[in-house]
Order: structure tokens, then sequence, then C-alpha cells
């Protein structure tokens, strides 16, 4: 029944038409993976639409709709990648929305020898040989950790030892499988069950990096944009916040 009002509800807001049913596509940052999981199959469930989700780097996606990638609703882990695109006329009008601040931490496995309770002097220890992070080129967790490595005047220490994800989710599971000691990734990703029984975290300071503003925006060339909206509606409800806040996102009602 719950389910049944939720869509109902979202339907009148959304258009005096009832919508048919249809798959959308979504282009997300990586570290909304297992948040997005999660609230994508809530979303089916509810509407009895179809949701296709590509995980990526938001500087990827960025460039591949620049170019006319068929995305309906972009989710970057930067919002100003969805502001660019709106300057430059490729988004619906009025369908920006800042629906997160992520945070990081440092990772690593529970069978690691390293004592994560030193916070990110963890990383000066002896015994740390690779610290994975995203590639900060192209996604911005990556640039999140490099800027909290110099906050900490400890980038030129480590530098040398870094190896780059092609996104966060990447670098994690190279913590994850042994191919680096310890990383800095999304705390959405070390909450998520799959990752959470596996390594322990210590969140860094959002003072050590500028905040992670994340945006999504619907992007103009969509054909289904009645069901891009709804979606985007489902994110901002009661049900989809409490969803992203179990993973540890600050969500723009809780600023």
């Amino acid at each position: 029944m719950r389910q049944l009002l939720l869509f109902l509800s979202l339907s009148i807001a959304l258009s005096p038409n009832i919508l048919r049913a249809e798959e959308i596509t979504i282009a997300a940052a990586s570290d909304l993976s297992f948040a997005f999981k999660e609230l994508v199959s809530e979303y089916e469930t509810a509407s009895g639409n179809q949701v296709k989700l590509t995980l990526g780097s938001s500087g990827n996606f960025f460039a591949q709709i620049q170019h006319g990638a068929p995305f309906d609703i972009y989710f970057s882990a930067d919002i100003a990648y969805p502001k660019k695109l709106e300057e430059a006329g490729l988004t619906i009008p009025g369908s920006l929305y800042h629906y997160a601040i992520g945070r990081i931490v440092l990772w690593t496995r529970h069978k690691s020898p390293l004592d994560i309770t030193q916070g990110i002097a963890a990383l000066r220890q002896p015994s740390v040989k690779i610290i994975a992070i995203a590639n900060p080129r192209h996604a911005p967790y990556g640039r999140a950790a490099v800027a909290a490595m110099e906050h900490f005047k400890m980038y030129d220490d480590v530098k040398d030892r870094l190896v780059l994800g092609e996104n966060v989710s990447q670098a994690a599971q190279f913590v994850e499988s042994g191919a680096a000691d310890i990383g800095i990734i999304a705390l959405s990703v070390a909450l998520a069950p799959a990752m959470s029984t596996k390594g322990t975290y210590w969140e860094i300071p959002a003072e050590a990096h500028p905040p992670l503003e994340q945006g999504a925006v619907i992007i103009k060339t969509s054909m289904r944009i009645d069901s891009a909206k709804q979606f985007l509606e489902f994110v901002k409800s009661r049900q989809g916040v409490a969803i992203m806040k179990r993973y540890g996102f600050v969500t723009p009602e809780s600023q």
C-alpha cells in the first residue's frame, strides 16, 4: 500500500497524465554504486518503470554527454559538471538539483596489519607500499583525496606510492583485492554491506578538502522527460533521502 501511494503521489505531482512504463537511462558517479542499486530497486517497484544504470567517473560522463551520449539523467559527484551542461544549454531548464554532499575515508581490509586508528598518519606507516585513490583528472573523489593529503602536508611524501583507479569504486576494489594496502574512497562505498564486512575505515575531516557537492540534471535530448522527472522526484522523496542518508550522504534537507 505504501509503495502504491508513493507511485500515485509522484505521478500526480509530475503530470496530469498517467505515465506509461518506460526505461530511463541514468549516468551516475561510482560513489553512488551501492546507494543507487537500492534506490533504483525501490523506484522500479513503486513506479513500474525500469532503470538502466551506468556507473563511472563524473568527468568521463560529462565529456560523453557533451558529445551526445543518450542518457536521460546525469548524477555527478561534482555539481560543477551539470552546471556547465546547463550553461551550455544541454539540460532541461530548472532540472538542476543539488542532491548530496559526499565524504571521503581511509579504508583498509580487516586482515591488514595497518593501524587505521592513526588517521591520515596511517599513510606514512612503513608497511604501506601502495595507496589507491580515484584518478583526480576526472574523478571528484580523487581530487578530494589529493586535497586532503595536501591539507595534512603529506602528498609529496606519498605521491609515488599512489595507484589511480578509473573511479572511486575501482580504487576501493584495488584495496579489497589486496592490490593496494590502503585507499581513500567514498564513505558511501565503505558503508555498503558488501564492503563493511571486509574492511574498516577512518573518516577524513570535512574541513580537509573542498566539499564534495553533488548534483543531478535531466539531459535536454531525453525522450523520456516525464519519467526522468519522476525519478528525480523519487530521489527527493522521504524514501529516497532515507536511502542516501544510510550511505553517509549529507542531503540538502539536513544541511
